[in-house]
């Protein structure tokens, strides 16, 4: 459960159905495992519950194998020799790319504005802890719940942060459904929408960021409307867009 919260009562507060266990009929709804905090549904739906373990699966494989500072995201967010910038994740999601940024020693915030994500990342962070290795990563994690769009530059002085890289990735707002393959990314549409408001994010995220601001995009998607980045780092499937105000030095 979320940290000193009854999965219940959590439930209550993010206006979400709650049970012991989903099973497979069920709406949408948060419910405790052995394993952690999920959220449920019907599983030809939404597929498997969605919970949030940074010490195992995928993320611990991209941890030992993912490339270190020669992973995309890193070179887009300027962790070089002798550079680990402060960095914000104001899209944080599921907290994959925060805790990559963090496993190479970035000191991260992650903000993410949707309250149920946000007690899995809470419930995700706590098991951690318990994790030997895990346990230093997620140390340079802190978890903010609000809207970045809105309350980037509040969030950020709350939390005593003045961050060189804003890093976001919102979603792509596809309109056709075949878009919605992912069930993971159904989830995410239904409790978040699409992020119509991400002009108005990377607006907020060039007020706030010192050094840069960098925009996780699909690869052929266009840039977001606003000024144009000023470098682009491609991958196969995705690209960093960048905006520069100056450049990132070892200290």
């Amino acid at each position: 459960m979320a940290i000193g919260e009854p999965v219940r009562a959590l439930a209550a507060r993010l206006g979400l159905p709650w049970q012991p266990e989903a099973d497979a009929d069920t709406p949408l709804c948060l419910a405790m495992r052995d394993e952690g905090l999920a959220l449920s549904g019907d599983t030809r739906r939404y597929g498997v519950p969605m919970r949030i373990d940074f010490t195992a699966g995928k993320v611990a494989h991209r941890r030992r194998f993912g490339g270190g500072r020669g992973q995309l995201i890193a070179k887009a967010c300027g962790l070089a020799h002798g550079v680990t910038p402060s960095i914000v994740d104001a899209t944080a999601g599921l907290g994959r790319d925060a805790f990559v940024l963090a496993s190479l020693g970035a000191e991260v915030l992650l903000i993410e504005r949707v309250a149920a994500i946000y007690a899995l990342l809470e419930d995700g962070v706590r098991r951690a802890r318990a994790d030997d290795e895990a346990a230093e990563i997620v140390a340079r994690m802190r978890l903010a719940n609000g809207d970045a769009a809105r309350e980037l530059a509040t969030l950020v002085a709350h939390h005593d942060v003045a961050p060189q890289v804003v890093h976001l990735d919102p979603m792509f707002p596809h309109r056709d459904k075949s878009a919605l393959v992912k069930k993971e990314m159904r989830i995410f549409r239904e409790l978040a929408g699409d992020d119509d408001d991400a002009p108005r994010l990377l607006e907020a995220a060039l007020e706030v960021a010192t050094h840069r601001v960098v925009v996780k995009r699909p690869r052929r998607a266009p840039p977001l409307d606003g000024p144009a980045p000023d470098h682009v780092l491609e991958g196969k499937t995705s690209r960093y867009d960048l905006y520069v105000h100056r450049s990132l030095k070892s200290a």
